[in-house]
């Protein structure tokens, strides 16, 4: 009995110690400032939501600064409003022009500041979600980059700009990032053009044949039923003539 309760407890704890260690790898995982977009398909609009956490354990964040892409630039940046922060989009000059959905840029949204007033800045264990609308998105399996800047109270700014590289160690600030994928499938269109042959055979179709099928058959039902009350109600009156 007390072999099984040793090995019980045992058990119990290896379990907690392994989760203790997954929620561990799970928060140094999430504590970075990183980019979640709705839906990243080519050629279209998407709303990029920047997860910040406050990593000081003595300073409050203030200010966020995010670099929107330069070679595949956005036409369009709306921002959604925070309470107690102040958003501004800065247009910048594009290093060389860019065609995008047929419009040539020299100029695009280039970067976008966030800055909290003093009493809804980002504290210790706390963070703040920040939502971009943007578009038009790039080709299939562009990875859009976005470098951000984060400071905090003290004066102290992170970067979050390093390059994250498949197969290798994640740096410790790397840029958020996501990647393109697929156009979604457009809507067939209505086929407006229906011709009056096309309409007829409509009516005529085999559910409509049908319909009125049922119903004529209904009508003789009616009818049968009708004859058939009638001639019971004769017999029966003949009956009693007879017997009187």
């Amino acid at each position: 009995m007390k072999t099984s309760l040793r090995r019980t407890l045992k058990s119990t704890a290896a379990a907690t110690l392994a989760a203790g260690f997954l929620a561990a790898g799970a928060a140094a995982a999430s504590a970075h400032v990183h980019v979640a977009p709705d839906d990243p398909a080519a050629g279209g609009f998407t709303h990029l939501t920047f997860n910040v956490p406050n990593e000081s354990p003595t300073a409050k964040t203030s200010k966020l600064e995010v670099d929107l892409p330069a070679a595949t630039p956005f036409t369009s940046v709306s921002v959604k409003p925070v309470e107690g922060w102040k958003a501004q989009v800065i247009t910048t000059a594009l290093p060389k022009p860019v065609t995008v959905d047929g419009t040539t840029l020299t100029k695009a949204p280039g970067k976008v500041v966030w800055t909290a007033d003093a009493a809804h800045q980002i504290g210790q264990n706390e963070y703040q979600a920040f939502s971009l609308s943007v578009g038009v998105l790039p080709d299939e399996g562009t990875t859009v980059t976005l470098p951000a800047v984060q400071t905090y109270t003290d004066g102290t700014v992170v970067k979050w700009d390093q390059e994250t590289v498949a197969g290798k160690a994640e740096p410790e600030h790397p840029a958020p990032s996501f990647v393109t994928t697929a156009k979604d499938a457009e809507p067939a269109a209505a086929d407006a053009t229906a011709s009056p042959s096309a309409a007829a055979a409509s009516a005529t179709s085999p559910a409509a044949s049908s319909s009125d099928a049922g119903s004529t058959a209904g009508w003789f039902g009616l009818a049968a039923g009708l004859i058939g009350l009638a001639a019971g109600v004769t017999a029966l009156a003949r009956t009693r003539t007879s017997q009187r």
